[in-house]
């Protein structure tokens, strides 16, 4: 079973764009965050489709059962769980929430250090929230 790295974003018309850096011109959009992943779905059929017509060899990625996971950029983060408070959440991981405003709003972007260390402190916030018993 093959599994492709989806990276759902925020975009510009506030609506979500996904992309797969694995495979190129394969992405989706829609104006939910589902719309884009049906979007996304339709698109793998859609090349699927045209290697089966033209009996072109399906590449690597694109081959077996596949599936996605999906992962989140900031920006998309924020608009898809908008009951957490970025200045707050900042706070939490270290990072000025200046910066992550501007992360959020995709005038700034993290790059690959500040990512691992906001992915690490947003792992621990998970495996203590992961404690809490209702």
């Amino acid at each position: 079973m093959g599994k492709i790295i989806a990276i759902i974003e925020k975009s510009e018309d506030g609506g979500y764009g996904i992309h797969t850096p694995s495979v190129n011109g394969l992405f989706g959009y829609g104006l939910t965050e589902d719309e884009a992943k049906e979007s996304l779905q339709e698109a793998l059929d859609s090349q699927l489709e045209y290697f089966d017509e033209t009996g072109k060899e399906i590449p690597e990625p694109l081959t077996g059962e596949i599936t996605f996971e999906y992962k989140y950029d900031l920006s998309a983060f924020f608009k898809s769980f908008p009951f957490i408070n970025v200045s707050a959440f900042a706070k939490e991981v270290g990072i000025n929430p200046s910066l992550m405003r501007k992360y959020k709003e995709r005038l700034a972007f993290a790059g690959d250090k500040q990512k691992v260390i906001i992915q690490n402190r947003f792992n621990d916030i998970i495996k203590k929230l992961s404690t809490v018993q209702f």
